[in-house]
């Protein structure tokens, strides 16, 4: 428990209690609107920081922290020059082994050998449910990779993609407290003809599916072209 006896989950619901419903909760509003939040007070403290520092360099775009206010059990952190190092661990389930508890096991490895955050790369079935408990039970920063989910609701093809489904997936996983995601927008049309040359090609597996998107349907990158759509979720 963070402050004193109160589990982090109680702690944190009070700290997001009044935001709910606004059109921008992200920790960077607050910044720039020089609103210093329980959480800017909560990095300071652990990264031995002025809360006042933390503010401004959340505003300048120099520091993040990753906090959905749907994610009530994080225990928030900042990744930023002036921060210190921080270590990602992936976990997920695969189309062959789809197993809650494992994932959850997974996750409290990862936390326990020292991972910042967690990021679930989960190809497999009942994706909404086992990144629900993932987040429930994760006191680190949860990311995703939407477009992964995405290419099953469309079965594997990549031609049916569209920002309608991206959006909805995003919207998905950010109200069940997903803190920060992959998103490809700049894979775009132009650069695809430069990496047919490369030794590895695109080893992005996102960044591939968008290529072969663009290169089927001779349009731009739409989670480019609807970068401020994205955006829009993200600050809600």
């Amino acid at each position: 428990s963070a402050n004193g006896k109160k589990p982090m989950r109680e702690v944190r619901a009070a700290w997001v209690s009044g935001r709910k419903g606004h059109s921008n909760v992200s920790q960077m509003h607050y910044a720039r609107q020089g609103i210093l939040t329980e959480e800017m007070q909560f990095v300071a403290q652990l990264e031995k920081l002025e809360p006042v520092f933390v503010r401004e360099e959340v505003a300048r775009g120099r520091m993040i922290i990753p906090a959905n206010i749907n994610h009530l059990s994080l225990e928030p952190m900042a990744i930023g020059i002036h921060s210190l190092c921080k270590i990602n661990a992936n976990i997920g389930n695969s189309a062959v082994t789809s197993n809650i508890d494992q994932e959850l096991e997974k996750l409290h490895m990862s936390v326990h050998y020292g991972a910042d955050t967690v990021m679930d790369l989960s190809t497999g079935g009942n994706l909404n449910e086992i990144r629900q408990a993932i987040v429930d039970s994760s006191p680190v920063p949860i990311g995703t990779v939407p477009i992964y989910q995405a290419l099953e609701v469309v079965k594997g093809k990549i031609e049916d993609l569209s920002i309608d489904l991206m959006l909805e997936v995003i919207e998905t996983q950010a109200k069940q407290g997903v803190d920060y995601m992959t998103i490809h927008a700049g894979v775009l049309r132009e650069f695809v003809p430069l990496v047919k040359n490369r030794i590895t090609g695109i080893v992005s597996r996102g960044g591939s599916i968008l290529a072969r998107w663009c290169a089927y349907h001779h349009k731009q990158n739409f989670l480019y072209t609807h970068y401020d759509k994205i955006c829009e979720i993200f600050q809600k």
